[in-house]
């Protein structure tokens, strides 16, 4: 991330997101978008930090809230208020169980980009199954192509 002086540079400086932490495309996401001058802060649980070799991670500012706490949900909830984007990867109905749904964060903060990020969509048969790409290549019939001829395929 290009800062000078302490400021973000770049095409996306001044564009403010909060991330929740989570596994794949989101933080592969908003490392991209802190590449590209966005202010980030994350929002991870107490306990939990990324590990020192995750290079997702890069360019961001990471606050860890117990967003059961209804303490550190004001602060989560007052963070979002002066966010342009939100971005959350979890299954489907986690944020609405904390109180962060769309329907609720929007109508705090009408102008608010509120970014979804699932396997399998919000809606739908797998929406609540856990969506890898080994999932995925598993279902489409690729999984079938890697291996022997004579044996399983590859990855077990």
């Amino acid at each position: 991330m290009a800062r000078i002086d302490g400021r973000h540079t770049g095409p996306l400086a001044g564009v403010r997101i909060v991330e929740f932490a989570g596994l794949g495309p989101a933080p592969f996401c908003c490392m991209l978008l802190a590449d590209l001058g966005a202010d980030i802060l994350r929002i991870d649980r107490p306990g939990h930090s990324p590990h020192p070799a995750d290079v997702t991670w890069r360019g961001r500012r990471s606050l860890a809230l117990d967003l059961k706490d209804s303490g550190d949900l004001a602060t989560c909830l007052a963070a979002i208020d002066k966010a342009d984007v939100l971005i959350e990867g979890f299954r489907p109905g986690v944020m609405e169980k904390l109180g962060l749904g769309p329907d609720l964060i929007c109508a705090r903060n009408p102008a608010l980009i509120y970014g979804r990020m699932t396997g399998w969509g919000q809606e739908g048969p797998l929406a609540h199954a856990a969506g890898h790409d080994i999932n995925y290549i598993a279902l489409t019939g690729a999984l079938a192509a890697i291996g022997g001829a004579k044996g399983p395929p590859s990855p077990r």
